[in-house]
Order: structure tokens, then C-alpha cells, then sequence
């Protein structure tokens, strides 16, 4: 069962290069279904996203994973927990099945398979890495994320660089995978997707959260910030 404490950012500010890219943040990230992260470009949504998987840490304030202060944590037991998948696939060298061996050296053929056929390329597995398509690459990075069993998934826009139909199939996937109790906290420029996915919405700019809430909360909230950020004219 998904546990849902989930995340805790208690007065979190980043600061990168003199600018405060995060401002004081008071912010609780339930870990079930799919929580999207949505604002214009330098909102702080991925710097958000880089302190919940330790990729970074906050100049002041704490950031806590199931009551435990990631700051007194290990990191790489943490990132078991807590997978990321980035914007652009990131293929290694080999083939697909080498790429999911990078997460466990130990990984047996048939786990590859079962995870393969989880994200639909079963038969990729010994296909040559690198020949991919940009939707087939995503899978196989979604799979590597999955070899852990984690509980969460951190998705920095990741279907951005994807076209159309590849763009639907890595939606569909993320909706199956999270039926199956593995939540996401998906960043997104795209409002209509955020709409298609999101069971819960956060909306950030300038470095600060100004709502959370359902779709329908968003749509009727009393800033008109917050409301244009799933618009078309507020994508940035």
C-alpha cells in the first residue's frame, strides 16, 4: 500500500548562482496517484524536484521523506525509494537490457522481461541501446527507474521531446503505473496533459507555491495566476 505522508518541505529556500530560485516553501506532496508540478519557466519546479530526490539540497529550511529529514539520510537508499526520470532519455552504452543492469548488476533476464513488458518493449531487450526511438528510449529510462520497486517517481518533463503519439503512450503508461501504486510527481508545461493526468496540482512561480489542489480547485481559484496556469496562454 502507497503510504501518503509522502513529502514535507518546511520553510525550504534555494538559492543558485545569487538568485532565490526557492522562496520559504511550506509545501505536504502526497505519494499517491499523480501529483503535477505546473507554472512558467523559472517557477522553481524543477529545482522543487531535485530537492525531493537529494539531487540538491535547500540553504535553509528541511525536506522530509516519510518524517525522516533527507538531510540525515542515504542518498542512495533514498533514490531506491524514490526514482527520477529526466526530460531527454538517457541511454547507456549496450542494449536495452544493459541499461537496466546499470540499476542492478544482479538483475535477472526474466525480471528484464517482466519489466520490459510492463513498459510495452519486451521485445527490445537486447536491441542495441543508443537505435532506440525517443519514445522507446523513455520507456526503457522508466523501466531502469522501476528495477528498485520505488514508491515514487520523479518526472522532470518527460515527454517534451516526444511527439504526439509517443507523448500519449508515455501518459497511458504513467496512468497504468500508478494505478499499480507507484505515484509520480510529474513536472509539466503543458496544461491540456496536466489535465489528462494530474490527480493533484501544484502551482509555482517566482520560487513559491501559490495552490495546490484538484483540477477543478484550480480552475476556480480566486487568483488569476493560479487559474491562467492550466491555460494554454499561461504555458511557459
Amino acid at each position: 500500500m502507497t503510504d501518503t505522508t509522502g513529502f514535507e518541505l518546511r520553510s525550504v529556500t534555494r538559492v543558485r548562482q545569487g538568485r532565490t530560485v526557492l522562496d520559504s516553501i511550506d509545501l505536504h506532496i502526497e505519494t499517491s496517484g499523480i501529483t503535477a508540478l505546473v507554472g512558467r519557466s523559472g517557477a522553481g519546479k524543477s529545482s522543487l524536484v531535485r530537492l525531493l530526490n537529494r539531487l540538491d539540497t535547500p540553504d535553509e529550511g528541511t525536506v522530509r521523506w516519510r518524517g525522516a529529514d533527507l538531510g540525515t539520510t542515504d542518498p542512495c537508499a533514498h533514490r531506491r525509494q524514490v526514482a527520477h526520470v529526466a526530460q531527454r532519455p538517457i541511454p547507456f552504452d549496450g542494449t536495452v537490457a544493459d541499461n537496466l543492469r546499470v540499476a542492478d548488476p544482479a538483475l535477472r533476464d526474466t525480471s528484464i522481461i517482466d519489466l520490459l513488458g510492463q513498459v510495452g518493449i519486451a521485445d527490445r531487450a537486447e536491441q542495441n541501446a543508443a537505435t532506440l526511438s525517443g519514445g522507446e528510449a523513455q520507456r526503457m529510462c522508466i523501466a531502469r527507474a522501476l528495477v528498485s520497486s520505488p514508491d515514487v517517481i520523479l518526472a522532470d518533463e518527460p515527454t517534451s521531446a516526444l511527439d504526439g503519439e509517443a507523448r500519449a503512450g508515455i501518459e497511458a503508461l504513467a496512468v497504468d503505473i500508478a494505478g499499480q501504486g507507484v505515484a509520480w510527481v510529474w513536472v509539466s508545461h503543458d496544461a491540456t496533459q496536466t489535465r489528462r493526468l494530474a490527480d493533484r496540482v501544484i502551482v509555482m512561480n517566482a520560487g513559491r507555491v501559490l495552490a495546490t489542489g484538484t483540477v477543478d480547485e484550480i480552475d476556480t481559484h480566486t487568483d488569476e495566476i493560479v487559474r491562467r496556469s492550466l491555460t494554454t496562454e499561461g504555458e511557459g
